[in-house]
């Protein structure tokens, strides 16, 4: 079974894409993170974020099963990460991976921007998860302020949609819902919420 999960930054995507992975017993990929480690080293090497070459022989190399989201989801990864994204050729080859990933035994749930548009276009159950960018500003700002970061949410808030604009409108693979997929707003929900919904989703498609 493969599910797949797209969405806005900060949607609760990724938390609700790792319940259903434990629910279901699949494996579970955070797309994003492919992106966002092609973009870490890029930044270590203080290589041009739009270098395509080395950006794909970065991703050639990737070992999808140890990418540490912890080193990962710094604020300055991601805004590199939303800027290497838009570069064709390293799309092409990291959606490459990300298909090989859920086409192995037993399956599994991939979260990201374009996984029931492009990358698993004919998974099970597409789930499209959203939430004012207001709501999800809030959370973005709660996250790094329980971790010990600064934020301000002022500024999250304009970082977010900045990342939203760009990511639908770029002319590669955009963030949009597949047209088959299921629309879960998660404004007013809590993380149980958005799971159970998502379990009644699942268990209606499948």
């Amino acid at each position: 079974m493969i599910i797949a999960i797209d969405g806005p930054a900060a949607s609760g995507k990724g938390t609700l894409a790792r319940r259903l992975a434990d629910h279901y017993e699949l494996r579970h990929l955070d797309t994003g993170l492919t992106y966002r480690a092609v973009a870490a080293a890029l930044l270590a090497k203080g290589l041009p974020l739009g270098d395509e070459d080395v950006a794909l022989e970065i991703a050639r190399h990737l070992d999808l099963a140890h990418l540490d989201k912890g080193v990962l989801s710094s604020h300055e990864i991601g805004e590199a990460a939303s800027r290497v994204a838009v570069l064709g050729g390293l799309r092409e080859e990291l959606v490459h991976l990300q298909k090989r990933f859920a086409e192995t035994p037993p399956g599994a749930v991939l979260d990201g921007r374009d996984i029931g548009t492009v990358v698993c276009p004919d998974a099970d159950v597409k789930l499209f998860v959203t939430a004012s960018a207001e709501a999800r500003a809030r959370r973005r700002t709660d996250e790094l302020l329980s971790k010990g970061q600064d934020a301000n949410y002022t500024s999250v808030l304009d970082d977010l949609r900045r990342r939203d604009e760009r990511d639908s409108k770029r002319t590669v693979a955009p963030m949009r819902p597949a047209e088959d997929a299921h629309l879960l707003d998660t404004t007013e929900m809590d993380i149980e919420s958005a799971f159970k919904a998502a379990v009644d989703i699942v268990s209606r498609a499948t």
